[in-house]
């Protein structure tokens, strides 16, 4: 699918991996919409980049009314959706059983429910609008890229809610795909691993060294921009479907 005026939708969008996707699709020329609560960021990214290209729709992932309601605002202000892509997401440590007691239940459901039930919620209606876009050269309606996090695979001790969360994306993206194809909408799922996000704001620069040592190459964090490219490589490329890519420099996680 061609990046050039493509409306995407960004999750997320106000920081983060979801920041650095809005920049990126502005930057080759599409129109974003960024569905976040985080009002101030959202607006202040706007005023930025300028309304032209990009908007903002303060949105709650987990809330079905709330998200069709700013996919029909996209829809209806930028023409169509394109694009989806799920960036919106939280993460907690703690352990199944700790000195404390056995994990709280409703933190392991409000995971649960923001990861993986809200990027299915966002899905199921993206995929809507976008079934009624005329079709590209490739016979493509739409693409919808999902990130999970290379927790899905090697989770640590103390992310067991998160890691469920995330390796339910990467469960859903095979068969959602094979439920869109008919409609040619193409699912892809990106599960990044140490990147430079908000999550690690609170470490002093010496602790997020020591983390980018831990990868085997290049031995740093990923920077945010890295996710934004493969998004758009994925967009752009018509054969990428039903996959899940990881984007880690090579790391597996240890069990702490």
């Amino acid at each position: 699918m061609d990046m050039q005026n493509a409306v995407v939708i960004v999750t997320g969008g106000a920081s983060g991996l979801g920041e650095a996707t809005v920049r990126h699709v502005a930057e080759l020329g599409g129109k974003a919409a960024i569905l976040d609560l985080a009002l101030e960021k959202g607006q202040a990214l706007v005023k930025e980049l300028g309304r032209e290209r990009v908007m903002y729709v303060q949105t709650d992932v987990t809330c079905e009314s709330s998200v069709q309601a700013a996919i029909e605002h996209v829809a209806g202000s930028f023409g169509t959706i394109h694009v989806a892509v799920n960036c919106a997401g939280i993460g907690l440590a703690q352990k199944t059983l700790s000195r404390n007691g056995p994990h709280r239940l409703d933190h392991f459901a409000k995971v649960v429910t923001v990861n993986l039930i809200g990027t299915f919620n966002v899905i199921r209606l993206a995929a809507e609008q976008m079934a009624g876009n005329e079709p590209n050269g490739h016979g493509e309606r739409g693409v919808i890229i999902n990130t999970a996090s290379v927790a899905a695979f090697e989770g640590q001790v103390g992310q067991v809610a998160y890691s469920a969360s995330k390796a339910g994306v990467v469960g859903m993206t095979l068969p959602v795909a094979r439920d869109l194809a008919p409609v040619g909408i193409r699912v892809m799922t990106i599960a990044p691993g140490l990147f430079d996000t908000p999550m690690f704001d609170q470490l002093p620069r010496s602790a997020r060294e020591a983390l980018g040592a831990q990868v085997p190459f290049p031995q740093r964090l990923g920077m945010p921009k890295e996710y934004a490219m493969l998004a758009a490589q994925i967009i752009q490329n018509p054969m990428l479907n039903a996959e899940t890519i990881r984007l880690d420099g090579g790391i597996r996680m240890q069990p702490r």
